[in-house]
């Protein structure tokens, strides 16, 4: 075996299956001796799956006539026009934007940014709410090196949102990996012990943007950005209760 370290990139392709035999039997060997990266390695498979069946019932539906290849080479051939190639080409990248928002709300297709990071949020709430045993990474007693750890990884200041005043204390925070890069979640629960997640990262797009709510299956939530970092709440609550929260949250990120 190789005995290189076991990195972040390695546990995620274990998870996706794409590693080699010999490192995959390198990752699998280390999970057994660290149940902490074997936990997290779970709440990977589980987002993995959340997101193979969000978008399954997109990837069954049959595809529309005006973006059937075989139909639009036809057309390119009985035309001869080499315009018909780009067409093509540009119809086919978009079929990745189709399926990528699957949460219903004020967020539309064209707000790809906030749609995301509010995707992204309930994604790590169905993840990491439910656990009993370790749904944080680093707990409230620890919250000053927290917020400066994800700090540090962001790269940008991070403002902790203290919502005693709402009713909820909070549990802790992690780091979540993205496809725009790391985000901050932090977990909060009330005396009932309902839980919210406020989850926080840089924007790749709008910088800023007005606060919108979200909403799929059981989860609710509001999204935003200012000046180049976007937050979303979200809970399994009403729009109505969390609005006052979000608002809250909103605030105090503008006090950094």
């Amino acid at each position: 075996m190789s005995h290189q370290p076991i990195t972040e990139d390695d546990l995620h392709a274990y998870v996706d299956g794409v590693l080699e035999p010999e490192r995959q039997a390198e990752v699998a060997a280390y999970l057994e001796g660290h149940p902490d990266a074997a936990r997290r390695v779970a709440a990977f498979s589980d987002q993995r799956e959340l997101l193979r069946k969000a978008l399954a019932p997109i990837a069954d539906e049959p595809l529309p006539p005006q973006l059937d290849l075989s139909g639009m080479i036809e057309k390119r051939q009985r035309r001869r026009s080499p315009v018909w190639w780009a067409v093509a080409a540009m119809l086919m990248l978009s079929i990745g934007g189709i399926g990528g928002w699957v949460m219903r709300g004020s967020l539309q297709a064209s707000s790809g940014g906030l749609a995301a990071l509010a995707q992204e949020a309930a994604y790590s709430y169905h993840v990491y709410a439910p656990d009993r045993v370790r749904p944080v990474e680093m707990r409230a007693s620890d919250s000053a090196q927290l917020v400066q750890w994800v700090s540090n990884r962001l790269k940008q200041p991070v403002k902790l949102p203290d919502l005693t005043g709402s009713g909820y204390r909070l549990m802790g925070g992690r780091l979540i990996a993205t496809s725009h890069g790391p985000a901050a979640m932090f977990m909060y629960d009330d005396d009932r012990g309902d839980r919210l997640v406020v989850l926080t990262r840089p924007m790749v797009s709008e910088q800023s943007a007005p606060m919108a709510p979200h909403s799929g299956g059981d989860v609710s939530g509001f999204a935003w950005a200012d000046n180049g970092m976007g937050y979303s709440l979200v809970g399994q609550a009403t729009a109505d209760s969390l609005k006052p929260i979000a608002n809250e949250v909103r605030r105090q990120a503008r006090t950094i």
